[in-house]
């Protein structure tokens, strides 16, 4: 079990707080709750251990854009593909967006 720790520039807080995904075999889960500053700090906790640099990229892929809203994100993650940890962190600020609302 591997933990790691990542800040990014942000813009306003999120809207509101959200879960998105399951820790289950092969997903993740992420906790979003809006943070007040221009910043987003990110916790992954991830089952798979010397993956630090993979995860580190794919999320300054993810938020190479810095107007995406400020939060604390927490990942527990079972061994997701980049693919599902990029859908599932997008899912949780369109959701965020929506109030938190699931459709």
């Amino acid at each position: 079990m591997e933990r790691l720790h990542f800040e990014f520039p942000a813009g306003q807080p999120a809207a509101s707080r959200t879960v998105t995904g399951v820790v289950a075999s092969g997903d993740l889960e992420v906790l979003l709750e809006p943070r007040s500053g221009a910043t987003t700090i990110i916790a992954v906790q991830t089952s798979v251990d010397g993956y630090g640099g993979t995860w580190k990229a794919l999320l300054e892929r993810v938020f190479a854009d810095a107007t995406l809203p400020a939060a604390s994100i927490e990942i527990n993650d079972n061994g997701a593909t980049p693919g599902v940890v990029r859908m599932r962190i997008e899912q949780a600020f369109e959701e965020a967006q929506l109030g938190g609302a699931r459709p």
